[in-house]
Order: C-alpha cells, then structure tokens, then sequence
C-alpha cells in the first residue's frame, strides 16, 4: 500500500486531534481562565468586550506559564493564519484574533479550526506540498506547505500537552 504524503499528513493531523479531543471534552467552564501560577499569561477584556491575550514582541525569561484561553487563543492564532496560508489567502495579524469569550465558544472554535484544517489538506497534493511557504519561518528558511503542515500537527500536539497537563492538574484539585 502506498500512501501519499499528504494522505500521511492527513493522518497524524486527526490522531493529533484525537489526542487533543480527549482533553478539550473534559474542560470545565472554570478551567479556562484559571491562572495556574502568579507569572502566567491569559485572555483580558476589552471595553468593548472582546478578549485579547497577554502578548510580548520579545519572550520574557522566565516565560510566563499559559492559562487554557490563552492556550486555546494561541491554537486559534496559528491555525487560522496557517490555513489562510496554505488556501492562498491573506493571514490575518495576530491583532486581529480575539479569544472567543469563553470556554464553550473556544472549544467551538478549535473544532471549526480543525474542520477548515482538515479541508484544507484535503485540498493538497504531493506536488503543493513542496510549493514554498514562508509561515511560520519567514522565506529565507526555504521551506515548503509540507513542512507548514508538518509544524501544524507539531504544534497541535504541543498545545495540547499543555492544555491536558493544566486540564489534569485541575481536575485532581477540584
């Protein structure tokens, strides 16, 4: 059997996604905003009501350690200028992207995310797959749409490993 990369792709992108589902259906409302130490970042609301992350142009050292919203905001961030690249459209800024509001709409929004990722890649084959693209690197790194859907699936994993320890950690202090 054969299996093309972007079939390949595909694959690690839904058991990825299934890793994260495991933990994104055992969120509490509370959860989200919970900050897990002093130094963290989070989601805060506007006066219009909107809700914008804690952001530095500069990592801090230490790093602040991510609420959930933040966390899921971040998710939201990339995935939507992600596939904004791979479509061929313009990628909004990442001031443009506001967290939903709260835990429901988030996970709402992560699961829209995943659909328009999973069309998206069903979109491609092999031969876009090696068309240059400058997200999240910048053009002078010379990589290609594979290597952007490779560093999705990545960062999904990682997004999510982060949002299942502080689900975890919760979930036994409640």
């Amino acid at each position: 059997m054969s299996t093309s990369r972007t079939e390949l792709l595909a694959w690690q992108s839904e058991l990825t996604w299934a890793l994260f589902t495991h933990h994104l259906d055992r969120l509490e409302p509370e959860d989200f905003l919970r900050e897990p130490t002093a130094l963290c970042w989070t989601v805060r609301q506007d006066t219009d009501g909107r809700w914008w992350p804690d952001w530095a142009e500069t990592e801090p050292d230490p790093v602040p350690v991510p609420t959930i919203a933040w966390l899921t905001w971040h998710i939201g961030w990339w995935w939507t200028t992600a596939t904004a690249v791979v479509r061929g459209a313009r990628p909004p800024e990442r001031t443009e992207i506001a967290w939903p509001g709260d835990g429901a709409a988030a996970v709402a929004w992560m699961r829209r995310l995943r659909e328009e990722w999973a069309a998206a890649l069903d979109g491609l084959d092999d031969a876009a797959l090696d068309a240059p693209s400058a997200y999240p690197w910048g053009a002078e790194a010379g990589l290609t749409v594979g290597h952007t859907a490779a560093w999705v699936n990545a960062e999904l994993m990682k997004n999510a490993a982060e949002i299942g320890q502080l689900r975890l950690r919760y979930a036994v202090s409640r």
